[in-house]
This record gives structure tokens, C-alpha cells and sequence, in this order.
């Protein structure tokens, strides 16, 4: 593994990717950011030695970076999950790539549904805590504690100042970030009534397929990390109605202004 990360960040400091201090994981239809950062070097997935390649026709798969806020960052434009078929340590890889690269803070993005009633479609979730239902961690591989701890502590995973932040912008903007629960699923379909049901009893605000991997990893490597749910569709189970995926990724296309104020004033005050 600390070859291929090796490889793998070689290469990117070969195009220019110089000492970044954040590091932004975008979801699905949250690419807009991009349009906000001037951009020093591009890397596409494919091009990115021992990389995954992004196999989601709504995830693009290049790396970014650039200056946005007046901070070097290192955007994914497109993330990968373990419905696509990869591991747990393919899908969190890019993490490891970017703090070697230099990021001491990690901002994250998802779609999710709302388990929670009283959320609805189209608003924003701080995620102050998470539920791991993807069956196994992405630290559970040989050779582990040659990168980090291998019992990483996970009492609080979420930035408490960065949260902070977050919901004092919020509230300076007037936009509705309600904070909660985060559970993350296998997928890729979607979940059952009962399902619902199930997550609700086990305290689940918002439900997805995403993003605690990432997590895990980025708490390993002792990383800054937030977290932020577009709330994409309302899973009621008593009204479940069949869900689109083209109306998944509207809603999120509608909320992402909103998404990229919270994101551009946290970093401009970081």
C-alpha cells in the first residue's frame, strides 16, 4: 500500500499538485464547485497511477487543484463507492493520496434520502455522527498500522469548530442546515419499508451510499473532517413512493447553491 500511495502522489506532484490544505470530496450532483476554483492542474482518474476509475455516469473522474477562498485545495470531481464493485480500501485510496499530498482538512458532500420526517427534500444535514452498515471498514486490511492506528478512535469523527463554523454560516445565509445522523448503505438499490423502518429505530436522520468510508480513513490519518447531506428525497415508509434517480439528482442540482456558500465561506475563514 505505501508504495502505490507513493506512486500515486509522485505523479500528482509531477502535474503541479503542490502542498493542497484542504481536500473536498464532491457527491453526486454537486459538481458546481468546480466553476468557483481557479484551477492550477487537472488529473484525470485513468491517468493517475494504481487510481479507480469513477464507473457512475453521473460522477465525472478527474482530480483538481486549485485556489479557491484564497486556499490551495484538491477537489474529487466524482468519488467511488463499494456498490461499483470496489473494496473499502479502493474506494477510500484518493484520501490517503491527498493527505500525502499535504491536506490537513478533509469537507465531504453526499446525496442522501431523509429518514427523518421532520427534514425535507432539497434542504442541507450536517452529519455530526455516522452509522457503518457497509458490512465491513476500510481499515481492515494487513499492514494497516504501518499507515496510522489501527484502533482509530471514532468518538467524535466530525470536526466540532469546523461544524461550528458551518452552522454560524448557515445561519448568516439563512439556509436550513438541520444536523443529524448519517447511516451509510451498500446499495446500490435502494432501501425497503422496512428498511426505513430499521434505520429510523437506530436513530438515522439521512441514509446513503457514501462518505463514512472516507470518514474512517481521514480520522486514521488524523485529518479535520466535516460532512454535509443534500437531502435528496423523503423516505417515509407508510407514502414510500418509487424513487428517480434523475429526481435524486435534480434536488441535489437544486440545493447545491446553497451547498457552495457553506463550503466557499468555511474555507475562506479556516
Amino acid at each position: 500500500m505505501i508504495k502505490l500511495i507513493t506512486e500515486s502522489t509522485e505523479y500528482l506532484q509531477s502535474k503541479g499538485f503542490k502542498n493542497p490544505e484542504v481536500g473536498i470530496i464532491l457527491g453526486t450532483g454537486l459538481g458546481q464547485l468546480i466553476n468557483e476554483i481557479e484551477i492550477i492542474a487537472e488529473a484525470s482518474y485513468n491517468h493517475i497511477p494504481n487510481f479507480p476509475t469513477a464507473t457512475v455516469e453521473f460522477h465525472k473522474g478527474k482530480l483538481i487543484y486549485g485556489i479557491l477562498e484564497g486556499k490551495k485545495v484538491v477537489v474529487m470531481q466524482g468519488r467511488f463507492h463499494v456498490y461499483e464493485g470496489y473494496s473499502l480500501q479502493d474506494v477510500t485510496f484518493p484520501v490517503r493520496i491527498m493527505e500525502k499530498l499535504g491536506i490537513k482538512t478533509l469537507l465531504v458532500s453526499n446525496a442522501a434520502g431523509a429518514v427523518n420526517l421532520d427534514f425535507k427534500k432539497g434542504e442541507l444535514m450536517l452529519i455530526d455522527d455516522h452509522i457503518n452498515l457497509q458490512g465491513s471498514s476500510p481499515l481492515a486490511f494487513k499492514g494497516v498500522s504501518e499507515l496510522g492506528e489501527r484502533f482509530t478512535d471514532m468518538s467524535a469523527p466530525y470536526d466540532a469548530d469546523i461544524n461550528s463554523k458551518f452552522e454560524n454560516i448557515a445561519k448568516e445565509n439563512n439556509i436550513t442546515l438541520h444536523k443529524g445522523v448519517y447511516t451509510s448503505v451498500v446499495g446500490p438499490q435502494l432501501e425497503t419499508r422496512a428498511e426505513y423502518r430499521m434505520l429510523k429505530i437506530m436513530g438515522t436522520d439521512a441514509v446513503g451510499m457514501s462518505t463514512v468510508p472516507e470518514i474512517i480513513v481521514a480520522n486514521h490519518l488524523k485529518l479535520k473532517v466535516a460532512a454535509v447531506s443534500v437531502l435528496t428525497d423523503e423516505c417515509d415508509p407508510e407514502n414510500l413512493r418509487p424513487v428517480d434517480i434523475s429526481e435524486i439528482i435534480a434536488m441535489a442540482e437544486k440545493a447545491e447553491p446553497n451547498m457552495i456558500t457553506l463550503f466557499k465561506e468555511l474555507i475562506k475563514n479556516l
